[in-house]
Formats: C-alpha cells, structure tokens, sequence
C-alpha cells in the first residue's frame, strides 16, 4: 500500500465529514453526531469493525466542539456542579426527590450535606452524567 491508495477514499470521508478543521457549526456538528449514532446502529455489536476508528475521529471532533461552545462549568464541588444542573435546567430545589426533600438540598448546595452513593447515581442517571462528576 501507498499513500496514493488512501488518498482517494480519504477525500471522499473527508468531504462527507468536513474533517480537516474544527467543527464549523450546530448544523456540522448535528451531523457528526448523527454519523456516530448511525455507526453505532448498524455497528454497534461489532466492536471491532473498522468504522469505529473513524467514529473516534469524529469524537475527538464532536468533543473538541462542546468544549468550545459548551464548556462545563468550573465544578470543584458536588454542590456546585448540582447548582449548575439546577440552573441549566430551571429546576427549583423541590424538584430533586432524587436528592431529598428542599432542605436537605439545600444542605448539599451550601456544602453541609454530601451527596450518598444513592443520590449521586441517581443524579447520574437523571442528568446523563458520569458519576464521578459527583466526587468531591
């Protein structure tokens, strides 16, 4: 094999992706996440399938992106990132049963009160978070 053999099939991708710079837009990156979720779909039992090394180009892509435009806030306490997630989505302290009833929130929020394995999975779960977002 040569370069030369790569080079063709490569700008195909490459023009269907838009690979070679940053994600441009909400419109390239749309489409970037619908590829994955595509390759996952028809791929996703094939853990092996040669797709997947373009899948993690385009995440390392889609990821570069939400740091960009999306960045997660600095978080440095669980109180804290809980505060952020309440406020990202217009929730009031009563609305987390997950956690407690309004004044044990409350305690969390103001640092008085840590979060149990039970409250941060199922904070987890609720917000599409990793865990570990949750240690302190």
């Amino acid at each position: 094999m040569n370069v030369m053999d790569v080079v063709k099939p490569w700008e195909s991708v490459n023009a269907a992706l838009g690979l070679t710079g940053p994600v441009r837009d909400e419109a390239h990156y749309a489409a970037l996440l619908a590829f994955v979720e595509e390759c996952f779909d028809r791929f996703g039992g094939q853990e092996s399938h040669p797709i997947f090394a373009l899948v993690a180009l385009v995440g390392d892509h889609i990821r570069e992106y939400e740091a960009r435009v999306r960045p997660w806030p600095d978080t440095t306490t669980p109180g804290a990132l809980l505060a952020y997630l309440i406020e990202a989505h217009s929730l009031k302290q009563s609305d987390l049963p997950e956690v407690g009833p309004q004044s044990v929130v409350s305690e969390v929020l103001s640092g008085k009160r840590s979060l149990n394995l039970r409250q941060v999975q199922a904070l987890a779960t609720r917000f599409h978070v990793p865990m570990e977002m949750f240690a302190a």
